[in-house]
């Protein structure tokens, strides 16, 4: 039987908001926020945001707690559920970072469901001090993907999941995603394997612009219960036509 494996992109996709956005508001950042945009890439602004809570006397459990009110629609937690259920291994590539992915998935029961979570990394320092940094080391080389910003490629990312499969002639792909950080893993993925754009968002436009390009098999999903509904009726016509 082919081997499925589910990747997910975090916001907007397996969450309807973005992480990162509902901790600036929720915790009153906004203005900051603002002020600084366009002075600093986006894993660096979002440190430093974490920066300016703990000089506020709010530490990591401050913002777990923030993220406990993140909404995750019903039908997406069971759509994990049951692809997990099919025997799918499920991966999440974000953009978001390792500590706010991680808090929103164990709050709903859903962390023990991804064999992996590759996004931007998360440590919290003394006194509760809450730190991000980028996914792809800026003391390296730089990725040199023209598609992707610096921090985080994650087309390089679905090459390393591709390789490290033990049989990856038997393995397909369903990508969902819904940003133009997921375009460039879009591209790598296969004849027989799936991509799952949010309609009317970032990656869904550019596949639309030349869907040529893309090899993969394209369904698009508007909102919890369309994704749902797609994603396992692709999960059931692999199963199908490997038997």
């Amino acid at each position: 039987m082919a081997r499925i494996v589910v990747i997910f992109d975090f916001d907007r996709t397996i969450i309807d908001g973005d992480s990162d956005k509902w901790v600036v508001t929720e915790m009153g950042l906004t203005q900051l926020f603002h002020q600084l945009y366009s002075t600093l890439p986006w894993t660096a602004l979002v440190d430093r945001m974490l920066k300016e809570l703990h000089s506020q006397g709010k530490t990591a459990e401050d913002v777990a707690e923030c993220l406990k009110r993140v909404y995750m629609d019903p039908r997406i937690i069971a759509a994990i559920k049951l692809a997990h259920s099919l025997g799918c291994d499920l991966k999440i590539v974000s953009d978001a970072n390792q500590f706010f992915i991680e808090k929103i998935l164990e709050h709903h029961g859903l962390l023990g469901f991804f064999s992996e979570i590759n996004t931007n990394s998360s440590l919290v320092a003394e006194e509760g001090r809450l730190m991000v940094f980028p996914y792809h080391d800026p003391t390296l080389p730089p990725h040199g993907c023209n598609l992707c910003p610096s921090n985080l490629c994650k087309g390089l990312v679905l090459d390393r999941i591709r390789a490290s499969a033990p049989d990856n002639r038997t393995q397909k792909f369903i990508y969902l995603g819904d940003g133009g950080g997921d375009y460039c893993p879009t591209l790598k993925l296969q004849d027989g394997d799936y991509v799952m754009p949010r309609k009317n968002y970032p990656l869904w436009r550019r596949i639309c612009r030349n869907p040529v390009l893309v090899k993969a098999e394209v369904h698009e999903w508007s909102n919890g219960n369309e994704l749902e509904r797609v994603l396992i009726q692709l999960i059931n016509k692999i199963h199908r036509s490997a038997s």
